[in-house]
């Protein structure tokens, strides 16, 4: 008999859905109690499911509510639903897919892809078959609802369906797509190309085999008047750019003369879709032959998609000039990810590659900007062209260029100073005769009176940071290093972030150039201290590291000491053990006790003793998690790695002068522990300090050689993953020579958004 519910509980249930929707924090907390005791019981599932698809009386959202709560039970207890209670959710599901409402529609879809993500698919042998069977319907509603459960199928797991487990089910379903194409409906052509795009680029043998099908199908479509089918011929076209070059090189130049057409369309997001098709095609061989003729075209429209839009403007507050004593949101303090210092061997100036520049990443301001938009990667795929056509393809851009940078408006200034960045690498050896008129023109920009326009100044500035080294002092880098430093100190925090990284920049490229300002520098660091706010102070701690890597023992003066060590002691001192402000501080101090030597000494005794603790509290926490996983949370690693790290700046810094830390901790026997330890990077800031204190204090590392060596040994077991950059850190320090951070570049943690297209 076909379940039924209680009148009196399905009262209950919509009185509970309603009462969900209250913007009372009160009710909102009683309203989960009670879910809480109702999933207790397994019926419960009924009533959800019963209202979502029953009741059409009901206003949508509280039907729609109802699908979503259930949505999160399958996720959460699945496999302890009733069999009879998982039988009828399916069933009404599929025979509910083609509801009027349009969300009704898409909630069962999220809900069949929820159940089929639980391994559902293999043991559900007639969804896939029956939502096929309904796009057949001449019911739009059933056909559309169909689709759109399919494709988010499709989207969550299309390996499986490309396997023998399933038989294969990709073999009937792409040619079935395909015949959709056509429809006369948008939402169904949208919907049958996003089904297909899901398998290019796994290469789905069943797409391969009607691969010429699929593109004409395409071609078809390119001039489609529904902005989502646009968007997704667009998508498709970038993928099979990356995997079936071999199909589309013989209409490579209409596909660029319809791609040159969608970088302008007026849907952004249709225009950011086919943008991505220069970013592939750059990457590809045959680029240059294939884009010569057309970069006379190409050019102003990636120029033009580098200004601000309205929309941006206004999302990144660009009316705001001031905005200092505004503490950060929450929103805008992403979560940090360590990595050890001894993770990445970087080639020389990796980080101004132009994969730092132009990579999205968590750091951005702004959570709606933070997502990929038209301004970037219209820069990113100027970046790369001109990493591929180098100087050829400055006769496109000069006759622009001029007229951008000396705008009225400053929205396209602005855009103009970006374009000057974002060839700064691919370019510059046609740019050298340009720079001695553009670079103080940039510096006077940084004194702008509109804050992103001082800001993308600063990031520019930083991409020709090397040429304004390699110039005399007093020509390019004192003004410059004097205006940055006036920016460091803006009442702007945009401008402040911009300023910090390019300032990092110009230290790693000036080194002990900056040894005669070094007083000047520090008041200024120290200063901004006290303004900053949480997010900035963070960025600062980079730039005070990478002063101190850059200058190193020139640090160790008395007085540059007086003025550095305070502030950043308070910082330590302020921050509790497990708050994760300490990762970049820990790693900016490893930098400062390494340059000032026995400068640190006054301030290593608690510094030494709390990098300790956290190493010891981490493998506690990590003993508990492993006995009983059940009644522990996983300890977080990263303290760990930054205290290990720090723990061998004091080593290198400190040299003879950290024996006596060392003789009165375990610290040996903890790094035993740790150079065995699961995760890689513990490992290999293990070893890297293993390094520095055989080269410091090897009287307390030679009782120990014998065990510290077996686990040597394994690491060097072929069968066992190698530890990256370990033959680099043991053989120098066994040898007794350099230590390991010589032989490593310095992994810089904090991702410097100032030297990304912002």
């Amino acid at each position: 008999m076909e379940w039924q519910p209680d009148e009196q509980g399905l009262q209950q249930v919509l009185q509970l859905l309603k009462d969900s929707q209250s913007p009372n924090t009160v009710t909102q907390r009683a309203v989960q109690q009670k879910l809480e005791q109702l999933n207790q019981f397994p019926d419960f599932n009924n009533y959800l499911i019963f209202v979502l698809t029953r009741l059409k009386t009901e206003d949508e959202p509280t039907r729609s509510l109802s699908g979503l709560i259930l949505k999160n039970n399958v996720k959460a207890h699945y496999q302890n639903f009733p069999p009879a209670v998982a039988d009828f959710i399916k069933q009404e599901c599929l025979n509910n897919i083609g509801d009027p409402s349009p969300l009704i529609r898409a909630t069962i879809g999220i809900l069949i892809t929820t159940i089929a993500s639980k391994g559902e698919l293999q043991t559900w042998p007639e969804l896939l078959p029956q939502l096929c069977n309904l796009l057949n319907s001449e019911d739009y509603n059933t056909c559309e609802g169909s689709f759109g459960a399919l494709q988010k199928i499709c989207e969550d797991s299309s390996e499986l369906l490309d396997s023998d487990a399933l038989n294969r089910p990709l073999n009937i379903m792409i040619p079935k797509f395909l015949q959709f194409f056509k429809h006369c409906s948008p939402k169904i052509r949208s919907h049958a190309i996003a089904c297909v795009n899901q398998f290019i680029i796994g290469r789905a043998q069943a797409l391969m085999d009607n691969i010429d099908t699929f593109i004409e199908s395409l071609f078809a479509l390119a001039a489609d008047e529904d902005s989502e089918v646009r968007k997704n011929v667009c998508r498709a076209l970038v993928m099979l750019l990356e995997v079936r070059i071999d199909r589309l090189i013989p209409h490579m130049h209409s596909i660029i003369q319809y791609m040159l057409q969608r970088t302008q369309d007026p849907d952004e997001n249709v225009a950011l879709e086919a943008c991505e098709f220069w970013l592939t095609l750059a990457e590809q061989p045959i680029c240059k032959e294939m884009l010569s003729g057309h970069l006379v075209q190409l050019i102003p429209i990636l120029v033009n998609g580098m200004k601000y839009s309205e929309i941006d403007i206004i999302l990144l507050k660009g009316d705001v000039e001031e905005d200092e004593a505004v503490p950060d949101s929450d929103q805008d303090i992403k979560p940090r990810f360590h990595k050890s210092r001894t993770v990445t061997l970087q080639h020389e100036g990796g980080e101004g590659e132009e994969g730092e520049d132009i990579e999205e990443d968590d750091d951005d301001d702004d959570d709606t900007l933070s997502d990929w938009n038209l301004r970037k990667c219209s820069a990113a795929a100027l970046d790369v062209l001109a990493n591929v056509f180098r100087d050829d393809l400055l006769p496109h851009l000069l006759p622009l260029l001029k007229g951008l940078l000396f705008h009225p408006d400053w929205v396209i200034k602005e855009s103009g100073i970006l374009v000057l960045g974002a060839i700064a690498e691919g370019c510059m050896q046609g740019m050298v005769p340009y720079l001695p008129e553009l670079i103080p023109h940039l510096i006077q920009c940084l004194c702008d009176k509109k804050a992103l326009v001082r800001s993308i100044a600063c990031w520019t500035l930083s991409r020709y940071a090397h040429w304004v080294v390699s110039q005399p002092p007093d020509s390019y880098l004192k003004p410059l290093m004097t205006e940055l430093l006036k920016r460091i100190l803006d009442s702007n925090k945009r401008v402040q972030e911009a300023a910090c990284s390019a300032f990092a920049t110009l230290e790693e490229e000036a080194c002990t150039e900056l040894v005669p300002y070094l007083s000047f520098i520090l008041d200024t660091l120290v200063f901004a201290f006290g303004k900053y706010q949480h997010k900035n102070l963070l960025i600062l701690y980079d730039a005070i590291g990478t002063l101190a890597d850059s200058v190193g023992h020139h640090l160790n003066q008395p007085e540059y000491i007086q003025k550095l060590m305070p502030p950043l002691i308070a910082k330590w001192n302020e921050l509790k053990d497990e708050d994760k402000d300490l990762f970049p501080l820990l790693e900016c101090l490893s930098s400062v006790a390494t340059a000032l030597q026995s400068g640190f000494l006054p301030y290593c005794e608690p510094v030494y003793q709390r990098c300790v603790t956290l190493v010891q509290k981490t493998l506690a926490q990590a003993m508990m998690y492993n006995q009983h996983p059940d009644q522990y949370e996983a300890p977080d690693k990263d303290f760990m790695i930054v205290a290990l790290d720090l723990l061998s700046g004091l080593a290198e810094g400190l040299g003879g002068h950290v024996e006596q830390l060392v003789a009165r901790s375990n610290i040996m026997t903890l790094l035993f522990q740790c150079m065995q330890d699961t995760m890689p990077e513990v490992r290999q800031s293990s070893f890297a300090l293993l390094g520095d204190l055989t080269k410091a204090c090897f009287l307390h590392v030679k009782p120990c050689i014998g065990a510290h060596y077996d686990v040597l040994d394994l690491c060097f077991n072929p069968h066992v993953v190698f530890i990256c950059g370990l033959h680099k850190i043991l053989f120098p320090c066994l040898k007794k020579k350099k230590s390991a951070k010589k032989f490593l570049k310095f992994q810089k943690i904090a991702k410097r958004s100032g030297r990304k297209f912002q």
